[in-house]
C-alpha cells in the first residue's frame, strides 16, 4: 500500500472478475482502524454517499459525499431510507408519494398492478434478476446428515407452483446462472429437467421421494418434523411457506421459524439451524462471480438449489 488512497489486492489466482466483484456490493473493503462493531452502526466507505443518521428500526439517512472521486457526482443531497415492516403500508407510502422508490424485491407481480393502477405516473418495470430462492439443509445435524433425506425433500419441490404463486409466472425456473435469454450463461431447459428435482412430472417425484421416506420409517402417520427457518421480512416468509407445503408431499411437517434478520444471519453462521429457506443473489451475470459466491461460499452453508 503506497499511501493513503492506494490499495493492493493480493490473489492467489488471476480472477478477471475482480472488479465485478467489488462492485457488486458483497466484497465491502473495510477500513482497518475502523471497529467492526462501529461499521455497524455508523460505517466508513468511499461511496457517492456519507452516513448520516441511523434510527433503529425507523429510518437510515445518508448526505452528500463532497470527496467523492467522480466531480459532479452524486446529484442528490441526501437520501433518507424508511424502514417500513409491511409490506403493503410501504406501497402504500409508495403510492400516497410519501416516498420516491421501494424496495424491488418486495414488489410481487400482483402489486406492481396496483401501482400501476393507482400511480399510473410511476415507473414500474418488472426486470430479470439473477435471484435464487434456496433450501438451506444443515448436513451436520441428524437426520440431514442421511442423503436420501436431502434427496426426498429436493423431489418434494413443485418449482413451478413457487413461480406461478409468487410471481404470477414471471419468474423463471434455472440453476444457479440467470436463465437463458436474458442469461448467457443459464443452463438450457432441456438440461435441466434432467437435474433431479427438476423433471416436469413433479408427482413421480413426489412419488420417489415418498418410497424413500417410508423405507426410511416416516409416513403420512409418522412425519418427520422439523422448523423451517427464516428471515421475517415478506419475502423470505412467502417462500418458506410454500416450502412447508411442499415438503408435506413426501411426509415432512415443517413449523415456520421466522427470525429477526440480524438472528438469522448470525444462526445461519453458526450452523444452528437445521433447515432454513433463504432468498439471495447478485444482479451480475458472471460465472466467476455467481459460482464463487453460490458454491464455494455458500457450501459452508450446506445449501442445496431450490430454484
Amino acid at each position: 500500500m503506497n499511501g493513503d488512497r492506494e490499495v493492493t489486492f493480493h490473489l492467489g489466482r488471476p480472477q478477471v472478475s475482480l472488479l465485478a466483484m467489488l462492485a457488486g456490493a458483497f466484497s465491502p473493503v473495510y477500513p482497518c482502524h475502523v471497529s467492526a462493531a462501529q461499521m455497524r452502526t455508523r460505517p466508513v466507505g468511499t461511496g457517492p454517499f456519507k452516513f448520516a443518521e441511523l434510527k433503529q428500526n425507523e429510518s437510515v439517512k445518508v448526505v452528500r459525499n463532497p470527496n467523492y472521486w467522480k466531480a459532479g457526482r452524486p446529484y442528490l443531497e441526501a437520501i433518507e431510507f424508511t424502514i417500513i415492516p409491511s409490506r403493503a403500508t410501504s406501497v402504500l407510502a409508495f403510492i400516497s408519494g410519501k416516498v420516491d422508490m421501494t424496495f424491488t424485491a418486495e414488489i410481487t407481480a400482483p402489486l406492481l398492478k396496483d401501482v400501476k393502477a393507482q400511480a399510473p405516473q410511476a415507473i414500474c418495470e418488472m426486470l430479470p434478476t439473477n435471484t435464487q430462492a434456496n433450501l438451506l439443509v444443515n448436513r451436520d445435524k441428524p437426520p440431514f446428515d442421511n442423503e436420501q433425506i436431502r434427496r426426498a425433500m429436493v423431489l418434494s419441490l413443485d418449482r413451478k407452483a413457487f413461480t406461478g404463486i409468487i410471481s404470477q409466472g414471471t419468474n423463471k425456473i434455472g440453476a444457479t446462472m440467470l436463465p437463458p435469454p436474458e442469461g448467457l450463461w443459464g443452463m438450457p431447459p432441456e438440461i435441466l429437467e434432467t437435474v433431479a428435482g427438476y423433471g416436469p412430472d413433479v408427482e413421480k417425484s413426489r412419488e420417489q421421494g415418498r418410497k424413500i421416506m417410508q423405507a426410511l420409517g416416516y409416513g403420512a402417520d409418522k412425519p418427520l418434523k422439523i422448523k423451517v427457518s427464516t428471515r421475517n421480512i415478506p419475502t423470505y416468509r412467502d417462500q418458506a411457506i410454500i416450502l412447508i407445503d411442499n415438503l408435506k408431499q413426501v411426509f415432512i411437517q415443517g413449523e415456520l421459524e421466522p427470525l429477526e434478520t440480524a438472528i438469522w444471519y448470525n444462526r445461519m453462521a453458526r450452523k444452528d439451524y437445521t433447515v432454513g429457506m433463504n432468498v439471495q443473489g447478485i444482479g451480475i451475470d458472471d460465472p466467476d462471480v455467481s459460482l464463487l459466491r453460490d458454491f464455494q461460499l455458500r457450501l459452508r452453508a450446506q445449501l442445496h438449489q431450490l430454484l
